[in-house]
């Protein structure tokens, strides 16, 4: 677990009642303490996760040539993260800005709640949510998650300012894995805004086709959901990365952490760079 988990904010009596209770557990309950709105938004695409996979097996409708309900499941799994994880990493800020934190998760629940009510609306009829003004319903539907998807971005925004402006509690590591992951995950909101821009993900190529197996990326043309995907996950990956590096290394773990902030960025213009260029991460037969 992190290292909020011996933030005495969070676990004041942590170090005089050691706990054997199973640590995603003591997770989920944390979070849903220290930040229940976007604790609540994690299990509500958790039940809409279940949902799709459920309807996965019975539904044999393609969707760009996809199963209808895949896209809905990844975009559940996908907000599950992310909601579980701001919701944690933002808990570690001190109590002056935890009134920000508060508005901040508000938003940003709104925000996913309103996307993926659009993307399941329109996997049940049968349509593409992303990209698609094929009707004035479908147009309107688009541009609704198009401006929430900006409004989570502000949001993103928002939250990089916060850490920046506030130290979260913590080590040095873990303190720029925070800071540094969030800034990454902001360039990673951004480049999916370019693919609305752009009226789609692929490039060189119409969206469709053959791709990789589960993810779906293009294997015959550039894809720019790969440099979105990583870039999102910096979320996740630096922060951890930092914790780790404080545990093992702590005199080097600040220095370190830049430097793996600097190798995932360079991954994650890499992989933008190749799509721009119309070639795809792996290339099919």
């Amino acid at each position: 677990m992190k290292t909020a988990l011996l933030s005495p904010t969070i676990f004041p009596d942590s170090a005089a009642k050691p706990t054997t209770e199973n640590p995603l557990r003591t997770f989920l309950r944390v979070l849903h303490r220290v930040n229940p709105v976007l604790s609540g938004t994690g299990w509500l695409n958790v039940a809409l996760a279940a949902l799709a996979l459920l309807l996965l097996p019975f539904d044999h409708r393609l969707v760009v040539g996809a199963l209808v309900w895949l896209k809905p499941l990844k975009f559940a799994l996908s907000i599950t993260a992310f909601a579980w994880t701001l919701g944690w990493l933002l808990a570690d800020l001190p109590a002056a800005a935890q009134r920000s934190v508060r508005r901040l998760s508000q938003i940003v629940a709104l925000s996913m709640v309103v996307e993926q009510a659009v993307i399941f609306t329109q996997a049940a009829r049968g349509t593409t949510s992303h990209y698609n003004v094929g009707s004035p319903l479908d147009a309107v539907l688009f541009q609704l998650m198009g401006i929430f998807i900006m409004v989570n971005t502000a949001m993103t925004i928002w939250a990089v300012l916060l850490v920046w402006r506030h130290r979260p509690h913590g080590p040095a590591g873990y303190v720029w894995g925070v800071r540094l992951g969030l800034l990454l995950f902001l360039v990673g909101s951004v480049l999916g805004g370019m693919m609305i821009h752009l009226n789609q993900h692929t490039v060189g190529a119409a969206d469709g086709g053959p791709g990789l197996p589960g993810l779906g990326w293009s294997t015959r043309a550039g894809d720019l959901r790969a440099a979105h995907f990583l870039g999102m996950h910096a979320l996740q990956a630096l922060p951890s990365l930092g914790w780790a590096l404080s545990r093992t290394v702590p005199r080097r773990a600040r220095l370190l952490t830049w430097v793996g902030a600097a190798l995932y960025a360079a991954a994650v213009a890499g992989l933008f760079a190749l799509a721009l260029a119309g070639r795809p991460l792996w290339a099919g037969q």
